[in-house]
């Protein structure tokens, strides 16, 4: 019987009929981290009494069976997987059901593309989809395959009465006695060219430009993008490892010039990717992945109707999967490849648990990988404590003792490769907006330690204060591999210079730079940001604002407190509602025009709006002339921070990085609200709402009305 991380419980099928049921359940309930819900507990218990009393035919095969299987870097699990005699069955329970719903048959019958499209050892099997709502009466009868010609059988759907009839069916209509490759559980990610030339064809429409906006100078961006492929050329040519930092205002187009790379390098101007030369962008931010895969995938699939093609929406995300993935199922791939535990600090690979490909020896498949946000990798102490509980949530591997930062952990990732690999960290400074957020300087730190035969590329810019908190020259003095380009900085045309401006005013703002009030006249007229106290006030302004299809929203910090009595509700956590908040049309109340669900810079980050209002709370003050910080207790009182240790420093340049994300969201102007709070006294001369004192709003209205922001 196995121990793979992939999955939760796997086994022979003999093994698996001779062993007990409530065995069976106690591995499945200890491999999963957290905790079992009872239904998933009963669920479990009813597939294991099924299975081991249809399976018997197959005693003395090599057919094994698989529970809870991880698609690698998919982020989705399968209940159950049968290899048995060359075909891959994948079976979807539906445990206690007696009806056959559509979007069960569609659930499984992805996970039998994405076997097929992204699971090299399941590439050239037959992949069999199978239903098994348990109580249904009936099972299908018609057998065929899939018109496409791709090696997967129709959606079968069954009850628990003839689930063995029907295996026995497929198994006599599609013999195959071609052995299922022993590493099956353990197969490399690996998109098929398929999917890689329809990922291309959907991206190249550039939706994406609706929601990030890029007013980079074209000629800047060919820049940049040119300087980029020519390292990842001269590092095939030579065999070697490199990394570039690009850095660019809030607005320069990171994100697209990180997404032009990937489709570039793929097809280096070929009209089909070009074999083992593939990029991947990655990034931490699940809004804004979720965000910009659900745009691209929505405008490819309203063309392909429109041209009168059939595709299911599910398939055009599949496709885009491919160039746009969140980096924690990268990591969690080459997490599940490493000895553990980790013994004397050193991270080594685990050859029974990862398959050595002549290309990539035992990285991923990509040469490329282009991380978003990089100031935004985690730390070793977040990382470490984040992977010795076993993550947030079920079938996540623990390890006790990891040894690195999630910088470190990344550059070891690609640094499996054999061959040469390239980096590509796009860097937003100062926007470092969580606890556990290493900014870049441990990225350095990992390249000075540990990977000093990595050939350095960097903007100049990265100096700045914003960057490593200036200390980039610094840390890079003694590095002999570094080479500066002002290629990697994504500077803005004259034409749309005001992005520029804008994050100079924002950062003058926040940095208490008397030259605030100057910067944002040379803007005023190009950009307004106006001044209220009233909520009503600003939404007004915005309706008036936005035009067509134009968006709006509110913001609002994570650690804002005392917004309910304005009106507001603050988005809940979870990709799916930022995707509705960002993309559903103005008509529907999920939306961000309707302005009742203020996002938050997690939420944001990455992402923009043309219009925004920015309701201020008393999380952040102006008073005496400085920046105070106040966290609220969550029932009666804002407790304020003091910088006496290293972590309360953190906590407020997270505060302040906050709003200079929210500041920067607009691309056309914003309005900034910072409420009266509540003047009133009760009867017996004590204050009706003593969390929402005007002192605690005051002096920062007074600050933002002396730069110049006009009142409405």
């Amino acid at each position: 019987m196995g121990n793979n991380p992939r999955c939760l419980y796997d086994n022979s099928i003999k093994g698996f009929l001779t062993q007990e049921k409530e065995t069976i359940l106690g591995f499945l309930c200890d491999r999963f981290h957290g905790i079992v819900l009872t239904t998933t507990r009963e669920a479990w218990k009813e597939e294991i009494v099924i299975l081991q009393s249809i399976l018997e035919p197959w005693e003395n095969t090599d057919g094994r069976i698989i529970f809870e299987y991880d698609i690698p870097r998919l982020g989705k699990r399968i209940d159950v997987v049968l290899l048995l005699k060359g075909i891959v069955f994948c079976l979807e329970f539906k445990v206690g059901e007696s009806q056959i719903l559509e979007c069960d048959v569609d659930q499984v019958l992805d996970y039998a593309l994405d076997l097929k499209n992204f699971h090299k050892y399941s590439q050239d099997k037959l992949i069999v989809p199978i239903l098994v709502a348990t109580n249904y009466s009936k099972s299908s009868s018609i057998i065929q395959s899939s018109v496409y010609d791709d090696r997967i059988v129709n959606p079968l759907v069954t009850g628990k009465n003839h689930l063995s009839t029907l295996i026995q069916e497929i198994l006599t209509r599609f013999p195959d006695e071609t052995a299922i490759n022993e590493n099956w559980i353990i197969s490399p990610y690996a998109p098929t060219p398929t999917i890689i030339e329809a990922a291309r064809t959907l991206y190249e429409s550039h939706s994406v430009e609706d929601i990030t906006r890029h007013e980079a100078d074209q000629v800047t961006t060919d820049n940049t993008i040119s300087y980029i492929l020519d390292v990842i050329h001269r590092s095939k040519e030579n065999g070697e490892k490199s990394i570039c930092f690009v850095t660019g205002v809030p607005g320069a187009g990171k994100t697209l010039v990180g997404l032009d790379v990937a489709v570039k390098q793929t097809y280096q101007g070929s009209d089909k990717p070009i074999e083992d030369e593939g990029a991947v962008y990655l990034s931490g931010n699940g809004p804004l992945v979720a965000v910009l895969r659900e745009a691209l995938a929505k405008d490819n699939y309203t063309k392909c109707k429109e041209r009168g093609e059939a595709k299911k929406l599910t398939d055009s995300r599949r496709e885009v999967g491919k160039f746009i993935q969140i980096i924690h199922r990268y990591r969690d791939n080459m997490l599940a490849k490493i000895k553990n535990p980790v013994e004397n600090g050193v991270l080594e690979i685990d050859p029974e648990k990862a398959v050595k490909q002549q290309e990539a020896g035992y990285g991923e498949v990509e040469h490329v990988a282009i991380f978003d946000e990089a100031q935004r990798s985690w730390t070793h102490a977040r990382l470490a404590a984040y992977l010795k509980r076993g993550g947030t949530y079920g079938n996540k591997l623990k390890v006790p003792n990891f040894p690195m930062s999630e910088a470190s952990f990344l550059i070891w990732s690609l640094d499996q490769r054999e061959d040469w690999a390239t980096i590509i960290c796009l860097v937003g400074g100062g926007q470092e907006i969580n606890t556990g957020e290493a900014g870049i300087s441990e990225w350095i730190k990992s390249l000075n330690e540990m990977f000093t035969h990595w050939k350095v590329y960097i903007s100049p810019q990265l100096t700045e204060p914003e960057y490593a908190e200036g200390k980039v020259n610094e840390l890079l003095k003694d590095n002999a591999n570094v080479t500066y380009s002002e290629n990697l900085h994504l500077g803005v045309s004259l034409r749309s210079y005001r992005a520029e401006k804008l994050s100079a005013f924002v950062h003058a703002l926040l940095a208490l730079d008397p030259n605030a009030s100057s910067i944002y006249a040379e803007i005023k007229d190009r950009y307004p940001i106006k001044l209220t106290r009233d909520m009503e006030k600003a939404k007004e302004w915005l309706h008036e604002k936005v035009r067509g299809s134009e968006r709006t929203g509110v913001l609002i910090t994570k650690e804002s407190a005392r917004y309910k009595p304005l009106g507001i509700h603050v988005l809940p956590s979870g990709d799916e509602n930022a995707v509705h908040w960002f993309l559903e049309d103005k008509l529907d109340t999920r939306a961000s025009n309707y302005l009742e669900d203020a996002a938050t810079e997690i939420q944001v980050q990455g992402l923009e709006l043309d219009y925004t209002c920015l309701l201020w709370d008393a999380d952040m003050r102006y008073e005496n002339g400085e920046w105070h910080y106040y966290r609220f207790n969550g029932k009666t009182a804002w407790n304020e921070l003091f910088d006496t240790s290293e972590s309360k420093h953190e906590q407020m340049k997270y505060m302040l990085n906050a709003y200079r994300v929210l500041l920067t969201r607009a691309r056309a102007g914003m309005v900034i609200c910072v409420p009266e709070g509540n003047n009133h006294k009760n009867t017996n001369g004590f204050w009706e709402d003593s969390t929402r004192l005007p002192e605690y709003y005051d002096g920062t209205y007074q600050y933002l009305k002396s730069l110049g922001l006009e009142e409405i």
